[in-house]
């Protein structure tokens, strides 16, 4: 039996693993995709999905429609989580820890076009891409050229073996052929925020920065390709009090590798109190303790 045939019987039961885990999201005006967290009725969506006004359904695998409560939402990720009024859902675990590679197939489930359950094939053409919405700019995304339309929104994007690597969000529809995930690792924490606290505050911690490739001896010292350039600080900020400075690489956060923004957030709103960051700067690494402000909401 070929390879290609192969392929094709593998990504077949891929699929009826985990399609049963995948809900439609209906609501007065539009429609998304969803799915399963948790057996006991926890879903996973957009934010953009979400926030459309009036009952929310979700639409079954057996097709089944139950109601659902949003539970709560965060604008910044584009991630939503609702709850149906029933349990049972078969659950569709986040694969947080898993690191994607540009070329992996990729494979996406949703509801495109209200078309229940719809599959669509591609590769991870790019990673770390910002994304800028009404919302502000979402970053650290996985960009696929497995075909994304509307009703898509919310579904998983699975890897070759079946785990769940992103949440698609956004089609550009000017660009035939580029769609794009919110990573496993984002979706996990700002979930389960959203299922304790009905929303996510990010601490302030009063620095601008730009995610970037590192210089080829600090990646081989640091042990890790991308970091955060500190390109301004505010006066007066937590971060000004740290010690923080333009220019510094931030490489760390309460000792995980930072290669996006939203790994910095990640740390900041899952530390209580002072979070410990690491800084490359004069040509090593140090560590700084920053105690950030409470969350600055816009006027």
């Amino acid at each position: 039996m070929s390879a290609l045939a192969d392929l094709s019987r593998d990504l077949s039961r891929l699929v009826a693993g985990a399609a049963p885990s995948v809900v439609g999201v209906e609501l007065a005006r539009g429609q998304g995709s969803g799915l399963a967290l948790a057996p006991d009725g926890y879903v996973l969506t957009n934010a953009h999905v979400a926030r459309a006004r009036g009952p929310v359904r979700l639409r079954l695998a057996g097709g089944e429609v139950v109601e659902a409560e949003r539970v709560g939402a965060d604008a910044r990720t584009d991630l939503a989580v609702l709850r149906a009024r029933r349990g049972d859902l078969p659950p569709l675990p986040l694969d947080e820890a898993r690191q994607l590679a540009v070329g992996e197939i990729v494979v996406a489930i949703g509801n495109p076009l209200g078309f229940e359950r719809s599959v669509s094939l591609g590769l991870v053409s790019a990673l770390h891409r910002n994304l800028p919405t009404r919302d502000g700019l979402i970053d650290g995304l996985i960009q696929t050229d497995a075909a994304v339309n509307p009703g898509n929104s919310g579904g998983p994007l699975l890897d070759a073996e079946g785990r769940v690597v992103g949440v698609t969000t956004a089609m550009l529809p000017w660009a035939h052929g580029m769609a794009f995930a919110i990573p496993a690792r984002t979706a996990g924490w700002v979930a389960a925020v959203l299922m304790r606290d009905g929303e996510v505050h990010r601490p302030f911690l009063g620095i601008q920065v730009r995610a970037e490739e590192l210089p080829p001896e600090v990646a081989r010292r640091a042990r890790q390709p991308r970091g955060l350039r500190v390109v301004g600080v505010e006066a007066g900020s937590a971060a000004a009090a740290a010690g923080l400075a333009a220019g510094d690489l931030l490489l760390r956060a309460e000792g995980a590798a930072v290669a996006a923004l939203d790994d910095l957030s990640r740390a900041l709103v899952l530390t209580p109190r002072e979070v410990a960051l690491g800084v490359w700067r004069g040509g090593a690494l140090r560590t700084v303790a920053v105690r950030p402000g409470p969350e600055r909401r816009a006027a």
